[in-house]
C-alpha cells in the first residue's frame, strides 16, 4: 500500500514541522510505499494507518 508524499507532507505542515515537511518533500518519492518506510513514519509520529485512510489509489 502506498500513500501521496503530499499526504504526509501536509500532516507535518499542520504540525507545524516545516523542516521535516521540506525534507520529507525533498528525499522520498511521490508514492511513499507505507510498508517500505514504516520506521520512518514511526520516527515522524505518523501512523500509517491514519495516513492510508485519506490515501488514494
Amino acid at each position: 500500500m502506498s500513500i501521496a508524499r503530499d499526504r504526509i507532507v501536509n500532516v507535518l505542515r499542520d504540525r507545524g514541522q516545516q523542516v521535516r515537511a521540506d525534507w520529507v518533500e525533498r528525499e522520498l518519492p511521490v508514492r511513499v510505499d507505507l510498508h517500505e518506510h514504516v520506521g520512518l513514519l514511526a520516527t515522524l509520529r505518523l501512523d500509517p494507518a491514519d495516513l492510508a485512510d485519506a490515501s488514494s489509489p
